[in-house]
């Protein structure tokens, strides 16, 4: 079974099938589909050795916040459909760990939404990330702001 199918956001621990989420937002008004696909990569701010990151969030909060970022959207552009992912628990480099779908008639719209959908994710949901580095670990906030973590 399709999560997309039934879920406009979906934050597990299970990887992100971006072919599902392709599949869920198809439509045959569609002239244009986007995915965006956020991979763990080996370097950070001020880091250049990063073996693996650790996410975590509160899930209801953030399907809420993401499922309003969505809904945002999609009031502003002419979309289809949208779907957004984010990965929990341990990942590796090179696995995704956020991914957003969408479809509309024409390109741009697509486009636009999708990478409104994908900054606002970062600067709103509140999902935090530990960066693991040989010798060492650090959480962060996932758009790597400066804001304080325990509060």
């Amino acid at each position: 079974m399709n999560p997309f199918d039934r879920d406009t956001v979906v934050v597990s621990h299970e990887q992100i099938d971006v072919t599902a989420m392709l599949a869920a937002i198809g439509d045959d008004r569609a002239g244009a589909s986007v995915v965006f696909s956020g991979m763990v990569r080996n370097h950070a701010p001020g880091k250049t050795d990063i073996s693996h990151l650790e996410y975590e969030a509160y899930v209801g909060v953030v399907e809420v916040k993401i499922a309003e970022i969505i809904a945002e959207a999609a009031a502003r552009w002419d979309v289809l459909e949208v779907r957004a992912a984010h990965r929990l628990g341990e990942l590796g480099i090179r696995d995704v760990s956020v991914a957003v779908a969408v479809s509309s008639a024409h390109r741009a719209e697509s486009f636009e939404a999708a990478r409104y959908v994908i900054d606002e994710l970062k600067k709103r949901a509140p999902i935090w990330k530990k960066e693991h580095w040989p010798g060492g670990a650090e959480w962060v906030r996932e758009d790597h702001s400066n804001q304080d973590l325990s509060s």
